[in-house]
């Protein structure tokens, strides 16, 4: 199992976490930087420390990008996977709020062969949800599920066309998760399909802004 860790939180606010992040770089999928929501208008010091580290120990790094259900342009999504590149030397992109109908597939095809052919790898997708079986075949990771652990238990339901695709293929994002039962979730999006996950203890608005406690004990 490997870990998809979004740490939104600035480095100067939190060093622990970052340090504590960087200790486990060898047990991670990849790491999402996102200095601004998305890369900022200005390389940001602390967070090019942040990432020279992490790369530094083994962590692959992706570029934060909002693409708000398809309404950004190819243009600006394309302009944020630059500057995180040249800003944060990431190595591909996290493309958050993608769509997910079959309808919107082609356009979000369109966009993915755009920042592939700027040398963005890898590739996730978020759409948070199980989109269309089609987007699987666009990404090297998609975000099928991202929601609280509550509903992550009770409310989760795994369509048929995801057993034709291996489990790395797919991501859950877990977040409202009680410490004491961070390695189940783990457990439990393994047998659920998806051989990267993301539990973390913290919840809305932002449960992203803290690394969960128990990071060193998880699995890779």
């Amino acid at each position: 199992m490997s870990l998809l860790i979004p740490l939104y939180v600035h480095p100067a606010e939190d060093p622990g976490a970052w340090h504590r992040l960087i200790t486990a770089a060898d047990r991670t999928y990849a790491v999402v930087l996102n200095p601004a929501n998305g890369p900022g208008t200005s390389p940001d010091p602390a967070f090019a420390a942040a990432a020279g580290a992490l790369r530094a120990a083994g962590a692959r790094l992706l570029g934060y990008v909002d693409t708000n259900y398809g309404t950004r342009s190819a243009a600006e999504v394309a302009d944020d996977v630059v500057r995180h590149r040249e800003w944060y030397a990431a190595d591909g992109c996290f493309l958050d709020r993608v769509t997910s109908a079959p309808a919107e597939l082609p356009l979000c095809k369109r966009l993915v062969q755009t920042v592939r052919r700027l040398g963005a790898s890898p590739v996730v997708l978020n759409p948070g949800v199980h989109p269309a079986p089609g987007y699987a075949r666009l990404a090297d990771l998609v975000v099928t599920f991202e929601g609280h652990w509550s509903t992550y238990v009770s409310a989760f339901s795994r369509p048929a066309w995801t057993l034709r695709h291996p489990p790395e293929r797919f991501c859950h994002l877990v977040y409202g998760v009680p410490e004491a039962l961070v390695p189940l979730a783990v457990r439990t999006a393994r047998e659920r399909g998806a051989a990267v996950c993301g539990p973390v203890t913290g919840g809305i608005p932002n449960p992203w802004a803290q690394l969960t406690p128990a990071l060193g004990e998880t699995e890779r």
